[in-house]
Order: C-alpha cells, then structure tokens, then sequence
C-alpha cells in the first residue's frame, strides 16, 4: 500500500488501534515517529506509548501490559544506528498477541526483508533509498495477511493518505536501479567508515558492517549488507560539529538521507530537534553526534571532502 508520505503510513497503522491501546516502541525511534507517538497519536487517539531499548536484555519483556496491541521497531535504528534481532522480537510479540511492525527505511527491501523473520507489517519511507533521487516524499506499507491487508486498506482510503501518480512514477523509476545503488551505497560507506574510525579528530564511528559495532553479529544474520549510513561522533561538541558541517563540500548538509548525493546532518538541532533534549541525551544524540547519508560519488572525492573538512574542526 502507497501513501503520500512515510508519515501518513504511520498515522494509518496506528488508526489500527483504539483509546488506551498500548504500543511498545524502541527508544531511539525515528524523530518525526516520535513526535508522532508523543504529540499527536497520544493525544488525539488515547493511544499509550513505552519507549524501550530493545537491545537491553528483558527490557521489552518488561514493558508489555494487557493492554499493548503493537511493538513498534527501528533496525537500524536512526541516528544511533542500533541493530535488534528481528526475528527474536517477533516471537516476544506475538507471545503477547502483538503486532510487530519494522520501520526498515535504512536497510531498503534489498539488504533487509523483516516479514520473512516474522514481522507482521513493514514500513519504509519511499523517500529515501526506495526512490533514491530526494525528488520524491511517499510511504509504504507491506504486510503478509490478508485480512490485515484489507484493514489498512480501508483506513488508508478512509483517511485520504495516498500518493500522487507522478510521485509514484518518479518511485518506480528509482527502484529499477535499487539493487545497483544499494551496493554502491554499501561500498562507499565501508570506504567512509574505515577511514573515519583512524581519524584522530572523530571519537566514535558507529556502523553496523564494523566489527566494532555492538550488532554486528546480528546485522550479519537478519541482513543481506550493510547500507550507506554512518553515525560519526566528533571530539568536542556543537562547535566542532558546526566547523565541520559547514566546510562539507561534496555532502550537502541536509535532511532525509538514502539518495544518490551525500548528505550529512546534524540531529541535535536538525531530524531529533523535536525530541526532548533530556531524551536525547539518554539516547546518546550528543551535540558532537553527526549522521552521514553516503551518496553515490567516486570514493576518492567523498574522502577527500571529509578529509579537507575535519581539517578545518579546532579542538
């Protein structure tokens, strides 16, 4: 099922659930997700929310009541790039006779394909790798049942959240070359990740394809590769963050992420300024934390650009 943006999606599945329906969510959930959850579905829908750090052993155990319905999950998750077992969390879930919903827009159907390790509904946000070109805003919504099917569908329409056409021809067109750049992708981020974890003026590189990533050994399971995004943590703090961002060259400083250009943003104050700053820290979204979208450009030129950039950070 299309719709208009990655948003609608989610407001339509969560019009699958009643006032004080219960939704487990992982913590580090997308910013406009939470925003979603905390400011507008509680609000307006009753709906009551738990946020939790799934990859915390029993802490999504521990945060079911008689009345959850949902379990909402990131993986990898945005910015701090978590990895949880998908297939694990669905046995949780449906032992609660639980939906279990995976938010898979980093990973795109082509590294990642949650309904075969037990999901029950996916959603992606077109906007990003599926389109690929950052000319396009649309959702979309896979499930497996047909019954399930049918209900969103009448919501959907209900609702009005669908696509217009040309947005859904752009779609099309970007997803003909989705497996080509989604290696390239893959193959760039490796190049920036390597290279960033030497760098003396970079305190942290979290990416799941490094063995230094806590969920690698997941992610080597559930995925078929490793995407093209990185989180970086640099010493210092917004500063340093602000002399960086703003010497990029090659990466324009934007949000969204998953097109052919890279993209470099800053979540504190740009995708998570809507999150609490309080949970943002408890989170880890620190003020020297900067994620990376790795475009499409020759390895040597993206570099280079992080190089000149860094260069231009004082401590």
């Amino acid at each position: 099922m299309a719709f208009g943006s990655g948003s609608a999606a989610t407001a339509t599945l969560l019009a699958l659930l009643k006032p004080n329906d219960h939704v487990i969510t992982i913590d580090d959930v997308y910013g406009g997700t939470n925003r979603y959850f905390r400011k507008i579905s509680s609000i307006a829908s009753g709906v009551t929310f738990t946020f939790a750090d799934f990859t915390k052993e029993g802490e999504l155990e521990a945060a079911f009541t008689p009345q959850t319905k949902m379990v909402w999950l990131e993986t990898p998750t945005n910015p701090t790039l978590k990895i949880v077992d998908i297939a694990k969390t669905a046995k949780i879930a449906h032992a609660h006779n639980c939906l279990l919903v995976v938010d898979n827009t980093f990973m795109s159907p082509y590294f990642q394909r949650p309904l075969s390790l037990g999901a029950d509904i996916v959603v992606h946000s077109v906007s990003k790798y599926i389109n690929g070109h950052t000319d396009v805003v649309g959702g979309i919504v896979v499930v497996s049942d047909e019954d399930l099917h049918k209900r969103i569908r009448f919501i959907q329409n209900g609702m009005g959240a669908i696509p217009s056409p040309f947005d859904c021809f752009l779609a099309m067109r970007g997803l003909k070359t989705l497996a080509v750049r989604m290696r390239e992708h893959e193959k760039n981020a490796f190049a920036v990740a390597r290279y960033l974890e030497k760098h003396p003026k970079v305190q942290q590189v979290i990416f799941p394809g490094l063995p230094s990533h806590p969920g690698h050994e997941i992610a080597k399971k559930q995925q078929a590769g490793f995407g093209g995004m990185i989180t970086i943590i640099l010493k210092g703090g917004l500063d340093q963050s602000r002399q960086f961002l703003e010497n990029l060259k090659v990466f324009t400083v934007a949000e969204s992420l998953g097109g052919v250009d890279s993209l470099a943003e800053h979540p504190a104050i740009m995708t998570h300024a809507s999150v609490a700053p309080e949970e943002r820290a408890k989170l880890g979204i620190l003020d020297g934390l900067c994620r990376l979208s790795v475009g499409l450009e020759d390895e040597e030129d993206i570099l280079k650009d992080l190089a000149d950039a860094l260069d231009a950070v004082k401590l």
